[in-house]
């Protein structure tokens, strides 16, 4: 297998086997989202694979052999990785860049899971001039050929940033002293139809069920709910987002 030709495709997002595995692993592991290694594999195998993860701070998980048959078919050899469909920045380098984008704004996703929700997400936020969005390494959607589709595309040129840890993450937006609001329901919060934006910034977006959670909420600065004029319970994470973008895109306009 050419591990790099495989990278490289944006619908390839499955690389299986150990050596191909362990060369993904060292060429790029910055598109690495999670290894699955089959329960029972050799230990000086699995060992040697698990070291690298653990250096790397990448994801691995011991499944029975019958879960990697039916997510990777064919000769797997007990091993294989997942990649993202398209290679993450770092996240300081977002935040460089973000004052210099169409629209300065930053999104930010809290446990968000459905990769065509992120990808049609991020469709909007690359039409609109967005600096890019920032996922956490473990607990959010996997940006595979999935989101690619849904986005259009878009993913691969939108820049897209993982921390491991969203709550120091935006504690370090707060201290380069830009503001961080957050799409949240609820008392105190600020029509986000009305309410006066700052530009550059930061916008968190949660989950529709379980929103954002209180580590993170305590973080931001404004809460901001979109006002619906029938009884509705909410607003997928895309549609939310398309809307926040445009009051921002609106605000950055009325600014100059």
């Amino acid at each position: 297998m050419d591990v790099k030709r495989e990278m490289e495709s944006p619908e390839q997002t499955v690389v299986a086997g150990r050596k191909p595995v362990l060369e993904a692993l060292s060429a790029g592991p910055e598109r690495v989202e999670t290894v699955l290694l089959q329960k029972g594999l050799k230990p000086a195998v699995a060992g040697q694979i698990i070291d690298v993860c653990r250096q790397a701070g990448i994801r691995y998980r011991l499944v029975p052999g019958t879960e990697l048959d039916r997510l990777v078919p064919g000769n797997h050899q007990g091993v294989a990785a997942f990649l993202a469909a398209s290679p993450f920045m770092e996240f300081e380098e977002l935040l460089d860049g973000l004052a210099a984008a169409p629209l300065p704004l930053a999104v930010v996703l809290d446990q968000v899971q459905d990769p065509g929700n992120v990808g049609a997400l991020a469709r909007t936020l690359y039409a609109l001039g967005a600096a890019g969005l920032v996922i956490p390494k473990h607990g959010g959607a996997r940006l595979g050929a999935g989101a690619m589709r849904a986005s259009s595309g878009a993913l691969a040129r939108l820049p897209v940033a993982r921390v491991t840890n969203l709550s120091q993450a935006l504690d370090a937006c707060r201290e380069r002293g830009l503001p961080v609001y957050c799409a949240a329901a609820g008392e105190g919060a600020a029509d986000a139809l009305a309410a006066a934006l700052e530009l550059p910034a930061v916008l968190v977006l949660g989950a529709e069920e379980s929103g954002i959670r209180p580590g993170v909420s305590k973080r931001c600065d404004v809460r901001l709910a979109i006002p619906m004029l029938r009884p509705f319970d909410s607003l997928n994470v895309a549609q939310a987002g398309a809307i926040l973008a445009a009051r921002f895109l609106q605000a950055l306009r009325g600014s100059r």
